[in-house]
């Protein structure tokens, strides 16, 4: 049976002039067509990923590809029982994702874009690296056999690491790759301003590749930032490469610590989420902070007063009839 409502994902690197002003107008379609989720907009472009009802995320995404300096928006679209998102952000920011690499524009110049197809073909040869550009929270519960990963909280910090590798990936072909393709844009942009030759991202990311190429030798689930927390995206040889934080079993069931102080976000598996009420730790199932657990380690935010239409001077108008 079809699901009801869509999540999607992407994002768009052009120039906006009023990245303020968009912000507001397209906070409004957003109300206008009962989405929830988180948009980021910048001069350099625009990044999101939202739910909402099929009929609704189709309209949106009809609109957005319509202004011209969205046409050729990429949409990775999901299916979901329910909203993936208990609110609507939409916000203005520097970058589109943060990577203070601001003097890089991929509109420019950025590795060579390979398709599912192509970059399944490419990835197993021996003059290939494939790596990984998420952070270790993200990889840690999947990523592509034989990837390399780098030791990074925030992708900010993925260009201090290149020095370390140059040794290693000389004379490569390097292969990058994250969820959706967003920050292989100016990662590989960045190899190629480091004097690396033959660099190349992932069309699309990892959402794509499981769409498209059945998800082939990505190991484990792939780390998205809604409430589903982590998906399948392998279905040729799936395996699970995560373990619980606890006892060290095979387990990619991902939860937040019930100690809010804590809040680490791990794998553990239901044995222990029962023993130790959702903590991480004998010393936060001690915590008097301590949140009640349910059996899924997923704390709901209290919304506190939300009101997505806070900000605005002026009543919400019509954006979808425009």
């Amino acid at each position: 049976m079809n699901k009801p409502y869509s999540i999607l994902l992407y994002y768009c690197y052009t120039p906006i002039a009023d990245p303020e002003a968009f912000r507001e107008e397209h906070h409004l379609l957003c109300l206008e067509l009962n989405l929830l989720g988180r948009i980021i907009i910048s001069k350099e472009g625009l990044n999101g990923t939202v739910s909402g009802l099929k009929a609704d995320c189709d309209r949106y995404m009809e609109i957005v590809k319509a202004d011209p300096r969205f046409a050729k928006v990429d949409f990775k679209v999901d299916e979901s029982d329910k909203h993936a998102f208990a609110k609507l952000h939409v916000r203005t920011k520097a970058e589109i994702v943060h990577s203070g690499l601001l003097h890089i524009d991929p509109n420019v110049r950025t590795g060579i874009h390979l398709e599912p197809k192509e970059f399944k073909e490419m990835k197993d040869r021996e003059d290939v690296v494939i790596m990984d550009m998420r952070s270790d929270y993200e990889y840690s519960v999947g990523r592509f056999k034989n990837a390399v990963t780098l030791d990074i909280e925030n992708f900010r910090e993925f260009p201090e690491k290149i020095d370390a590798l140059k040794e290693e990936l000389k004379g490569k072909k390097i292969l990058t790759y994250c969820t959706g393709g967003i920050k292989c844009e100016k990662a590989s942009a960045f190899l190629l301003e480091q004097g690396f030759e033959d660099v190349y991202q992932l069309h699309g990311g990892i959402i794509k590749y499981g769409k498209e190429a059945g998800g082939e030798d990505f190991e484990g689930k792939c780390y998205v930032f809604d409430n589903r927390v982590a998906v399948d995206v392998n279905s040729v040889n799936p395996t699970v490469i995560s373990k619980c934080y606890v006892c060290g079993t095979v387990e990619d069931r991902m939860v937040n610590c019930a100690n809010p102080v804590c809040n680490l976000h791990v794998p553990i598996c239901e044995k222990c989420g029962w023993e130790l009420e959702g903590a991480c730790s004998t010393e936060c199932k001690e915590h008097p902070e301590k949140r009640a657990y349910d059996g899924t380690g997923y704390y709901q935010k209290n919304l506190n007063g939300y009101n997505p239409l806070k900000g605005f001077n002026r009543r919400k108008t019509s954006t979808v009839s425009k």
